[in-house]
């Protein structure tokens, strides 16, 4: 059965205190705004030509709280990083907030919670993981830029046939479906989005292992050369849009 993706409460995030109006917004609508961001659901979702799913709820939410129009385009990962990076006015998610990330992005506010680890094949019940080691003998499929890739390479997952790298998470799934890949990394919360993508029955896939550090909250953030007076008034919007139930829901993982 496919997964209905149910926005009844989108309404809720429109009860906050009305519209930022300020300086800053009547500048920050003169600006062309562009939103870039992967298919991955069921934060991110396309269907019939129209990006959805639950962050990019929020994102909606946030964009009209600041009184800002701004198409939604979906691209692989390393293509909307490096657009993010380097286009003015360019906003992307979800990304990770890192170190290594933190002056090359301006950032916005989380709208995702993800609590990452290692999926496999239900019936590869010789895949059994205790420790984060025991992952290394295994290929895996990771996403060019992703913070999951950058992880992996610093903790010793660093043989030239260990990371197969992916243009993205629907990618990924597919080299694990067809056998390509021992494993790949996601959440545990998207595994019945993912099997509906793929039209398989979500028992065809187990989360395996948690991976700690992976554990966190990912970002609404925009390129360095986006202006001062946008930062601010989606700064505004989204803290707004944050005191609202869906937003609450969505950063519990709580989905329908």
């Amino acid at each position: 059965m496919r997964v209905k993706w149910r926005w009844r409460l989108v309404a809720l995030l429109i009860v906050t205190s009305g519209h930022i109006i300020s300086g800053h917004n009547i500048a920050a609508q003169t600006a062309e705004i562009r939103v870039v961001t992967e298919l991955s659901p069921p934060h991110q979702t396309l269907e019939e030509g129209e990006v959805g799913g639950y962050s990019t709820a929020l994102v909606k939410a946030i964009l009209q709280q600041a009184d800002l129009t701004a198409s939604i385009d979906v691209y692989p990962w390393a293509r909307a990083y490096k657009m993010a990076l380097q286009q003015p006015n360019t906003l992307i998610y979800n990304i990770a907030r890192t170190p290594e990330r933190e002056t090359l992005f301006q950032w916005i506010g989380p709208v995702a919670a993800y609590r990452l680890g290692f999926v496999k094949l239900a019936h590869r019940q010789d895949i059994q993981l205790k420790t984060l080691a025991d992952a290394q003998r295994y290929s895996i499929a990771v996403q060019r830029h992703d913070v999951a890739e950058t992880f992996l390479k610093a903790n010793g997952f660093d043989q030239s046939d260990q990371l197969v790298q992916a243009a993205d998470i629907i990618d990924s799934w597919q080299l694990l479906l067809n056998g390509k890949v021992d494993l790949i990394i996601d959440d545990p919360m998207a595994l019945a989005a993912m099997a509906s993508h793929f039209n398989i029955k979500p028992e065809y896939v187990a989360f395996e292992f948690a991976i700690a550090p992976l554990q966190q909250q990912t970002y609404l953030a925009a390129s360095k050369a986006t202006s001062a007076e946008v930062i601010t008034t989606l700064q505004q919007a989204h803290s707004q849009i944050a005191a609202s139930a869906l937003y609450k829901q969505v950063m519990r993982s709580e989905f329908d």
